[in-house]
C-alpha cells in the first residue's frame, strides 16, 4: 500500500478520495474548507496545509478549480514544493491550462520530484462510481508506476503524452461537450416551441444517429429542469476559456467554441453560472423567451 496525499476536497475530490482510502492506502487530506467527517471516519488522515501533505506522503493528489488555484497549492504560502523531497510525485488532476502545467512540471522536476497532469471526465456521477475518463501527461515510467492509483478512481486512462498533454486532451473534451450540451439544447428547445413534445423527441432521437451520451444525460435534464451540478456552468466556462486562449496562441479560430462560450456567459450574467452545465439551455431559452420544458427548474 502507498502513502498518499489529496488536497482539494469538493464534489469531485472527495470521492476520488475516498476511493483510495477504500483500496487500502493511507491517504492525508487538505482542503480549503474542512475536511469532509466522513473521510476521516473511513481512515482519512486531516493535515493542515499542503505543505504537511507533501511532507508525509509519497504521491500528492490536487483536485482544484482553476490555474490560480493550483499555482498557490503547489508554491504559495504552505504549499506542496515546501514539503516535497526528492523522488516524490505530484499528480494534478484538476483542469487547468496546458501551458501553465508545463511550467509547474518543470518546477517541479527542478525539486528532484516527478510531475504527471491527470485532468478527468465523467463529473460527480464518474467520481462516486469510479469510472472517471483520466486523460495523463506524464513519462511512461511515471505513468506506470501510478496507473494502479488511477485505476481506483477511473476506468478509461490513457497517456497521452508528456505533461501539458493530458491537459490539452482535457480542452478537447470540454469543447465537444459543450458544444453538443448547446446542440442538444437547441434541437430540444426548437422542437418544444414548434408544439413537439421534447420528452417524445428526445426519446425518438436516441434511437437514431443523433444519440449520445449528452442527450441521454443532459437532455433529460433539460427536460426535467433539474440543474443541481454535477459539473458547475462557471467551470466549464473556465475551460472554454482556456481553449480559446489556446487557439489565440496557436493563431487558429474556434468559431463553434466562442459560442458555446457565450451562451456560458448569458447564463453567468443572468446569476445562472452554478447550475450544471446541461444548464446552458437556459441561455438559449432566454433568448427565445420559452422553455424546453414548463417543470419549474431546480438548482
Amino acid at each position: 500500500m502507498s502513502t498518499l496525499g489529496f488536497i482539494g476536497l469538493g464534489i469531485m475530490g472527495a470521492p476520488m478520495a475516498r476511493h483510495l482510502i477504500a483500496a487500502g492506502h493511507t491517504v492525508y487530506l487538505n482542503t480549503r474548507s474542512q475536511v469532509p467527517a466522513d473521510l476521516l471516519a473511513a481512515g482519512g488522515l486531516a493535515c493542515s496545509n499542503a505543505t504537511e501533505v507533501a511532507q508525509k506522503a509519497d504521491v500528492i493528489f490536487l483536485m482544484l478549480p482553476d490555474t490560480p488555484d493550483v499555482e498557490a497549492v503547489l508554491f504559495g504560502a504552505n504549499g506542496v514544493a515546501a514539503g516535497l523531497t526528492a523522488g516524490k510525485t505530484v499528480v494534478d488532476m484538476s483542469s487547468i491550462s496546458p501551458v501553465v502545467t508545463k511550467d509547474f512540471a518543470a518546477r517541479i522536476n527542478a525539486l528532484g520530484c516527478a510531475y504527471m497532469d491527470a485532468p478527468v471526465s465523467g463529473g460527480e456521477v464518474g467520481a462516486k462510481a469510479a469510472s472517471l475518463t483520466i486523460m495523463v501527461g506524464a513519462s511512461e515510467e511515471t505513468f506506470e508506476k501510478l496507473l494502479p492509483l488511477l485505476q481506483c478512481m477511473g476506468k478509461n486512462i490513457t497517456l497521452v503524452g508528456g505533461n501539458g498533454d493530458g491537459q490539452t486532451c482535457k480542452v478537447a473534451n470540454q469543447i465537444i461537450v459543450a458544444l453538443n450540451i448547446a446542440a442538444v439544447g437547441e434541437a430540444l428547445l426548437f422542437a418544444s416551441k414548434a408544439g413537439a413534445d421534447p420528452a417524445k423527441v428526445r426519446q425518438a432521437l436516441m434511437g437514431g444517429f443523433a444519440a449520445s451520451r449528452i442527450l441521454e444525460v443532459h437532455g433529460e435534464r433539460m427536460i426535467k429542469r433539474t440543474f443541481n451540478p454535477g459539473f458547475r456552468i462557471g467551470l466549464h466556462q473556465k475551460d472554454l476559456g482556456l481553449a480559446l486562449q489556446g487557439a489565440r496562441e496557436l493563431g487558429m479560430a474556434l468559431p463553434q467554441t466562442a459560442g458555446a462560450a457565450q451562451l456560458m456567459q448569458v447564463c453567468s450574467a443572468n446569476g445562472l453560472q452554478n447550475l450544471d452545465h446541461s444548464g446552458l439551455v437556459r441561455a438559449l431559452e432566454i433568448m427565445a423567451n420559452h422553455q424546453v420544458a414548463s417543470t419549474p427548474a431546480t438548482a
